[in-house]
């Protein structure tokens, strides 16, 4: 994304706030649900274009919004209609920009249900941070919501939100300056590879799927999916500063009554942690995933809680 792109999209992230807009992403099974209704084949509001990823009539904005979008090269055209590339999504009083539906691509910056649970559980436990960090790093931050909520709620911390997608942290840097944050940095970065110092907050929200396609914001490695959350734990706890929170939502596969995740991390977080937390936050989640390849075994996906302090 050019500067001119970032500008332009910034000043249309505006104008949707001016506009009152206000749209709630819900699972990609239900979003195709509802844009199969009679009726919604086309855009007929804003909700309808930024929210629904549906094709609508040049006419339907007004001017300046869609010169805004062409100037930001986030239209597509299809016959006579035009579509976004682009959804706006609401968390709290922010508005972010992510990946329209259906998110097929490769460099696809994911947005919905599991960011709102991963964004809501972490402000819950904000009260367990006291004056909060100094430095803070969102591990795979996608288009920037937990790294932005952070920084908003301790504006004396560095923040820093990392990603391996060029395109999220291209998105991330907009939504940061749509919400005005002054104390958000972003870095490419494998994981913890590309990072220097340690933290005394570590936050992250990895892929947790098994994705025969192996598209990086969705896919979790080996392990059922676990990988990178099982490596998240071992080498964020390797750069918490003691004292220091790991905060880490991701899903579970699990088969009869083991946690095959938690097991391959209970003596880590035993030998290295005062204090820590694991729960379920819903136990059953992306049931369709279930008669995907590698999921033969699979009784249900977990969204899961875990919060450490570092010993």
């Amino acid at each position: 994304m050019n500067p001119s792109h970032a500008t332009a999209l910034l000043s249309l992230g505006n104008s949707l706030r001016q506009a009152g807009y206000r749209f709630m992403t819900v699972t990609p099974s239900t979003h195709r649900r509802i844009n199969c209704r009679p009726g919604n084949e086309r855009a007929l509001d804003l909700r309808g274009i930024f929210g629904w990823s549906r094709p609508f009539a040049p006419d339907l904005l007004p001017p300046r919004m869609l010169a805004l979008m062409r100037e930001a090269g986030i239209v597509k055209e299809e016959g006579s209609l035009l579509r976004s590339t682009l959804r706006v999504s609401t968390l709290g009083e922010q508005l972010l920009f992510h990946s329209a539906y259906p998110t097929d691509a490769d460099d696809s910056v994911f947005f919905g249900p599991d960011t709102y649970r991963f964004v809501g559980t972490m402000e819950r436990a904000f009260p367990w941070l006291g004056s909060g960090p100094t430095r803070a790093v969102d591990i795979g931050c996608g288009g920037g919501a937990a790294a932005i909520t952070i920084a908003h709620k301790f504006p004396h911390a560095e923040v820093i939100g990392t990603d391996v997608n060029e395109k999220a942290l291209a998105l991330a840097a907009v939504n940061g300056r749509l919400a005005r944050t002054a104390n958000l940095a972003l870095r490419r970065s494998d994981l913890f590879d590309g990072l220097e110092g340690d933290f005394d907050l570590i936050v992250s929200n990895p892929p947790y799927i098994l994705d025969e396609d192996e598209r990086p914001y969705r896919h979790g490695g080996g392990e059922r999916g676990a990988e990178i959350s099982r490596r998240i734990v071992e080498e964020g706890l390797e750069r918490l500063r003691p004292g220091g929170s790991l905060m880490l939502y991701t899903g579970v596969a699990i088969s009869g009554p083991d946690d095959h995740f938690l097991d391959s991390v209970r003596a880590l977080l035993e030998r290295a942690c005062g204090n820590w937390h694991y729960e379920e936050l819903d136990p059953d989640i992306f049931g369709g995933q279930l008669g995907e390849p590698g999921y033969e075994e699979v009784e249900r996906i977990a969204a899961v809680w875990l919060h450490a302090v570092k010993r």
